[in-house]
């Protein structure tokens, strides 16, 4: 599994709830098991204690990502290694079902999960994944939306640091609302200066018509 694929557990698990719309799709074990996508062993595991923990869990992984949007570099850092500590993974070393043309196997590095409960495994591989994400791209990497009231996490891979948007949807969203407040404020200005303009007429055609003498 590639360690862009960990990370994205956290992505995953952190998404799950849309604070600024009120939604939250964790409400129950089918949802939990959702989350592991194609790791169906690991999902098997799920059970209705599991909906309360990943809940725990998400609202620190958001945490770090809140951390990082807001430049505090190492409460970000700090917050995730207390997942860290927590919650252990053991790296293996796995070539099981990856193959070369003559099917020899293809050696990689995969995180084993604990084995305890479903929450401690997935919140083991999502630290992994983000801290092997952090460590490598920097903690400006991590982002939370900023097309409001979205604030999906996301994480920035492009080559110049310049994600803001969690999908483009959301960046369409706030290039339209960019667009109208700019043409709210011209239209306000034409208005401002179309009325300095229609009283200074005025002033003026007043003057015009006052007697000599200023009576």
């Amino acid at each position: 599994m590639e360690l862009a694929h960990y990370s994205d557990y956290a992505v995953r698990l952190v998404n799950s709830e849309e604070p600024g719309q009120g939604k939250d799709s964790l409400t129950s074990v089918e949802a939990v098991r959702d989350l592991f996508g194609g790791n169906a062993s690991a999902a098997r595991r799920a059970t209705d204690a599991d909906v309360t923990r990943f809940r725990s869990v998400r609202g620190r992984l958001r945490a770090v990502f809140e951390a990082a949007d807001e430049g505090d570099e190492t409460l970000a850092v700090d917050l995730l290694n207390s997942l860290l500590l927590e919650f252990p993974v053991s790296p293996q070393i796995s070539g099981h079902d990856h193959r070369d043309d003559d099917g020899r196997p293809l050696w990689h590095m995969h995180l084993a999960d604990h084995p305890s409960n479903a929450t401690a495994g997935y919140a083991a591989i999502a630290a992994m994944g983000l801290a092997f994400h952090l460590t490598e791209y920097g903690v400006d990497r991590l982002g939370l939306c900023q097309a409001a009231p979205c604030r999906n996490a996301y994480l920035d891979t492009s080559t110049n640091r310049s994600r803001r948007y969690c999908s483009d949807r959301c960046a369409t969203r706030a290039n339209v609302a960019a667009y109208r407040a700019r043409k709210r404020l011209a239209a306000d200005r034409s208005d401002s200066s179309g009325l300095a303009a229609e009283s200074a007429q005025r002033t003026t055609a007043s003057g015009e018509r006052r007697p000599a003498g200023g009576r």
